[in-house]
């Protein structure tokens, strides 16, 4: 119940794109993470990945290729950090990724003075009179905000202990899309907490 409400909130973002060209990014994944300073990790051992059911208007947001790419880069993680996979119904664990994709504007404004004149040089371009003239020029460039959330939550409670979130700029399909992937989710992951 509460990772299927996590899940609602999550939804309403707008979606685009199959993700995780927010792998290409390498040093400009912006990561972040949080979480829950009560939660004891020495009593947790198992996990699993789970993806809870989608239901209404809610798409996917990522190829199903990508999503079992995010899904191996994530097993491959926290079994690095000494947790072992479980089935779903049994894993003290369950990591849930959600991949929100947005399009989001830059806009950048120039203004061009033409008055190099005054009250001392009355000769200029664009005006007379000591009143000059100036152009603002817009620019607006659309580009595309990729963000891969990662919660793990307490399968017994269902409290989110912990949440990781890599952000990026997405400009164009990864080249390499196992390897840049799988980066991108440890990068995430880093801060997970070890198999005490």
């Amino acid at each position: 119940m509460f990772l299927q409400k996590l899940y609602e909130m999550k939804r309403l973002l707008i979606f685009a794109i199959p993700l995780l060209t927010l792998a290409a990014c390498g040093p400009t994944l912006k990561v972040t993470h949080d979480v829950n300073s009560q939660a004891n990790f020495s009593q947790y051992s198992t996990f699993a990945v789970y993806h809870p059911e989608v239901r209404g208007n809610a798409r996917a947001t990522v190829s199903e290729l990508n999503r079992n790419r995010i899904d191996n880069g994530i097993v491959a993680a926290m079994m690095a950090k000494g947790y072992v996979q479980a089935d779903t119904s049994t894993a003290d664990l369950l990591v849930n990724p959600v991949a929100v994709v947005k399009q989001e504007k830059n806009v950048t404004a120039y203004t061009n003075y033409y008055n190099y004149g005054g009250f001392y040089r009355p000769y200029y371009w664009g005006g007379g009179m000591g009143m000059g003239s100036a152009n603002t020029t817009f620019n607006v460039e659309k580009y595309i905000d990729g963000s891969l959330i990662i919660d793990v939550v307490d399968s017994r409670k269902r409290e989110l202990l912990w949440q990781g979130v890599g952000n990026s700029q997405i400009d164009g399909p990864v080249k390499d899309p196992d390897t840049k992937i799988s980066q991108a989710v440890a990068k995430i992951m880093e801060s997970f907490p070890r198999k005490m």
